[in-house]
This record gives structure tokens, sequence and C-alpha cells, in this order.
């Protein structure tokens, strides 16, 4: 697959914010014209429609070349390191039947076939950058809605398998690493001011799933009734003031409490560049740390885009893929040990 030894664009740490806003993510619902949502497709149609995807795909004039997969002809570990990329979800990894994914080199641009929907475009870009992911995604509709008829009513707008998502089937998303509200206990303060704007905050991986190394996705719940530039505006109007709420925490911090603040970051640092294992669980919880440390100009050693790096690249299935073998979970936490000195000790 190769992934494992790669680092998305969108983890350079390069994009508008990036000391917070880790990515912005744009995704589209789309289902295809004449055919049951996919939960009521037969297995025939399916592989019907999983051909017809991917041809139009392939088909597509696109400005990044996208490589199509089907995904039952990659393992447990690979369907696993797709989704620690963010590049496919649980749910996608964990079905059954015809089912795809295409990728671009940058990974700045997936699509997944016969997840929920038909059809799920993503795409990914460092920093707070919403309008280019707009300007992507939505050349990238057009671009396969010329192969492709899209389920569409007048009245209500893009038909999708959840109602939430009916309209424009849209799901505008921001990865915010936010450890200065986390420290001073300020995170259920944002949680509701999220939540009065019908927004809402999700773990590392999305829906279901559990804030990790104090990162949180923050997402629009609703499509209907609303256009997509009205959803894209609404974010860039209150993201900017998540991000300047944790900036005043984190200089708070520095000057109410700086010898605690060094301390946590100087004793982050130094587990990461001596323990012999480590979890990935308690990996996160360091670099986070780190990461805080780096941004907070307490660590100089170290770049962002490397920290990135390893937070993706030290997770279960990118440690087993970098080791070519099956591992259980103490080989694993000794190899990302290894692992994680070794790419910090190279800057």
């Amino acid at each position: 697959m190769g992934f494992e030894r790669n680092t998305g664009e969108w983890l350079k740490g390069m994009g508008p914010e990036s000391d917070i806003v880790i990515s912005s993510r744009i995704r589209l619902a789309r289902n295809i014209e004449g055919y049951p949502f996919r939960a009521k497709l037969s297995e025939e149609d399916l592989i019907e429609l999983e051909i017809k995807l991917a041809n139009a795909i392939q088909a597509a004039k696109m400005r990044e070349q996208i490589m199509y997969s089907k995904i039952d002809e990659y393992s447990d570990v690979d369907r696993q390191l797709l989704i620690e990329r963010h590049l496919i979800s649980r749910e996608h990894a964990n079905a059954n039947g015809a089912r795809g994914v295409g990728v671009t080199t940058t990974e700045n641009t997936s699509i997944m076939t016969l997840e929920e929907d038909h059809l799920r475009l993503q795409v990914l870009r460092s920093g707070l950058d919403l309008d280019a992911c707009w300007s992507e995604i939505d050349a990238l509709d057009d671009a396969l809605e010329e192969h492709l008829t899209y389920a569409f009513d007048r009245d209500l707008g893009y038909l999708t398998a959840c109602p939430t998502n009916v309209g424009t089937g849209i799901r505008v998303s921001v990865m915010l690493h936010l450890p200065g509200l986390v420290l001073t206990q300020h995170i259920e303060r944002m949680f509701r001011s999220v939540a009065k704007i019908n927004l809402v905050v999700r773990g590392l991986y999305g829906e279901g799933t559990q804030a990790s190394g104090d990162f949180f996705q923050v997402s629009n719940q609703v499509t209907l009734g609303q256009s997509e530039h009205q959803i894209i505006e609404e974010f860039k109007q209150f993201v900017p003031r998540i991000i300047e709420y944790e900036r005043k925490v984190r200089e708070k911090l520095l000057s109410d409490d700086r010898e605690r603040v060094e301390d946590r970051v100087s004793r982050a640092c130094g587990t990461l560049r001596s323990a012999r294992t480590i979890s990935s669980e308690e990996a996160m919880e360091k670099l986070s740390m780190v990461r805080l440390g780096v941004n907070m100009g307490l660590i100089e050693d170290l770049e962002i885009g490397v920290v990135n790096a390893i937070f993706i690249n030290q997770q279960p299935a990118h440690i087993i893929k970098r080791a070519g073998k099956a591992m259980d979970a103490e080989e694993r936490d000794v190899a990302r040990a290894r692992y994680i000195q070794e790419e910090m000790g190279r800057n």
C-alpha cells in the first residue's frame, strides 16, 4: 500500500492557524438515481453499482489523479491503516460486499464508494482552509456528475441514507488541538458554546469516538434548510473564536503558571525520547504536550510537521506495517517507542 511511508499533505502543519487547527475537512454524501440506498442493495446490485462508480471515478477529469481500489483487496491491517489516516470510516472498513476507495497521492482527497451512501467525497486541507476545501470538493463533485446522475429532489435537495444529511449532503469539520482548554478545565465551556449553534464535538475519528491527545473535531449536525456557503460561513465565523480562546488560555498559562507548563512539556518530551515501551494512548497524551511546547516556543529542536506525522504514524496499524510482520500489543509498544525516538532524534 505504501501509505505508512508517506505523510499526507494535510499533516504538514503549513496551513492557516495550524498551531491550533490541524485540518479542515469537507465531505459530500451522494447517491445514484435509480438505485436503492446501500442498505437495500442486493449483492448483485452492489457489484454492478461498484463497477459503475469505479468507472466514473477513473473517467472523471480531476485536478489530481485518484488511485482506486476495492476494499476487499486489502488486509485487515491495511484497512485499519486507512482508518488511522482518516481516508475511510471504520464502518466502511468493517462492512461486507462490494465497495472501494479512491485516494490521491497527497491524501488530500478520498472517495468512498458504497459506504452508508453510494458516494462519500472528502477533501482535507492543513489548517483552517475551508474555502480551499470547498473549491476542491465542488470541482470534484461536478467532475463526477458528468458521468453519474445523482438522486435529487427539487424540494429536499440531495437524497441521502441518513435524514440529517438530506439537502446539501455536506459535512464540514475542523480538527482542533486544544490542550490549553483541557489543562485549564475550560473545555466543557467550549462544548456548551458549540452546542448552542447546532454544531457537535467528536473525537479524533469522528462519530462515536472519544477525544484523544486533546484533539477534537467540530462539525455541523444538519444540512437541510441551509446552503453549502451558509454552513461554511458559520464555521468561518465560529472557529476563530475557539482559536482565540485557546490562544488566550495558552498566554495566561505562560504568564501565571509557566513552571508547571514547562515541567509538563519537559516530562512529556523526556518520556518520548527515553521510554523503552509506550502505548498508543500514552504516546498521544505525551505528543499533545510536545506539540503544545513546540507551538509555545518551549521546544526549539522539533518541527511541527514532524510531530503531526508521529501522531499518525505511531498508531497500531502503522507500526505493524512498518515492521512488516504481525505483532501483539507488547511488541507494538516496544516498536512504537523505538520509532518515536528515531523520528525525534532526526531533528
